[in-house]
């Protein structure tokens, strides 16, 4: 082989290389992380979501020797916060903590400014969010378990009102899947967040309650609210002797909320599987468990492909009850 041709060659080889690392998408540089990393709340500060976030970004940071700056952005579900990280570069520097209200904001809303599918890297679950059925011992003192709660709204034929944190709120959705599966009616009376419905409760003006474990607990504690359905595949912890709904004829039925973490999609995977198996290692310490729980979480950990199946699950289940019963925020 001649000079000339080895060298036509070589050119060749190069320019290849070249244009195949130009297809392969984006890569981290070695020094990642080489600056502060942004974790997006979608929620005021205070709730379960940022309290986690919070939880997680200071372990995460000390993990990757890298700030992790919480960052909230509250507004309309989350969509402002989602719409902000959509559009956010995918360099491995922007992550948000998904939560049930936005992952589902796409169906309650005409329009919303991103595709949660589509638009967004899946890096690990976080937490879930237990929610418990509870009821006004002193205006249904019979009501003590599930059946006894569908009898009473059978023979009230539609009359007895329940509440939630408000219209298209997850407790809302909960109880309109309940209601389908379990053939009976109940009036829902929408509040605008959690903290003056459970007011109206107890209170005794609505007597029934889809309720976030977060808002409900220290009540159910002081016997103020009687707790008599858990809608976790599993008994929760906070309320060991509540049973399910599923162990209490339902045997499908399911209704947890959660959070987990979002990159913008095009993240590079290095960075998306290293703040994956952080985030395993974090929530695998006691210590943060405990820190989750004090805040009325569960800490649960999926990989990104967990997580991803969970999100078109989520997606399409609480979409079809949203479509059915046609509930809508505009």
């Amino acid at each position: 082989m001649t000079l000339s041709r080895l060298h036509r060659r070589q050119l060749i080889a190069a320019a290849a290389g070249t244009l195949a690392l130009a297809f392969a998408g984006p890569a981290l540089s070695q020094a990642w992380p080489a600056k502060p990393i942004k974790l997006i709340v979608p929620f005021p500060p205070g709730g379960p979501t940022d309290t986690a976030s919070r939880v997680i970004g200071q372990q995460l940071g000390e993990r990757l020797k890298q700030a992790v700056v919480v960052e909230n952005r509250a507004g309309a579900s989350g969509t402002i916060a989602a719409a902000f990280v959509a559009k956010s570069a995918p360099d491995g520097y922007t992550f948000m903590m998904l939560a049930t209200p936005t992952l589902l904001a796409a169906h309650l809303y005409k329009s919303t400014p991103y595709d949660v599918v589509k638009d967004f890297a899946p890096v690990a679950t976080v937490y879930d969010l237990p929610i418990v059925v509870v009821v006004n011992p002193t205006v249904l003192p019979d009501v003590k378990t599930l059946p006894d709660l569908i009898a009473k709204a059978k023979a009230e034929k539609g009359h007895l009102n329940y509440t939630s944190s408000g219209p298209g709120s997850f407790g809302h959705l909960s109880m309109e899947l309940l209601k389908q599966m379990g053939g009976f009616d109940m009036q829902h009376i929408g509040y605008k967040g959690g903290t003056p419905a459970v007011t109206d409760l107890l209170g005794g003006q609505v007597p029934v309650m889809y309720a976030d474990l977060v808002a409900a607990l220290p009540h159910i504690k002081a016997g103020k609210l009687r707790a008599i359905a858990v809608g976790s595949p599993q008994r929760v912890v906070q309320l060991p002797d509540v049973p399910t709904v599923a162990e209490q004829g339902f045997k499908d039925f399911e209704a947890v909320s959660w959070g987990g973490l979002l990159a913008p999609a095009g993240t590079p995977a290095e960075a998306v599987n290293r703040v994956s198996a952080e985030v395993k290692a974090i929530l695998a310490d006691k210590d943060v468990q405990d820190k989750l729980l004090t805040a009325g979480a569960i800490g649960h950990y999926e990989d990104p492909a967990g997580m991803a199946a969970r999100i078109r699950g989520d997606y399409d289940k609480w979409g079809k009850v949203i479509r059915d019963k046609g509930i809508s925020l505009n």
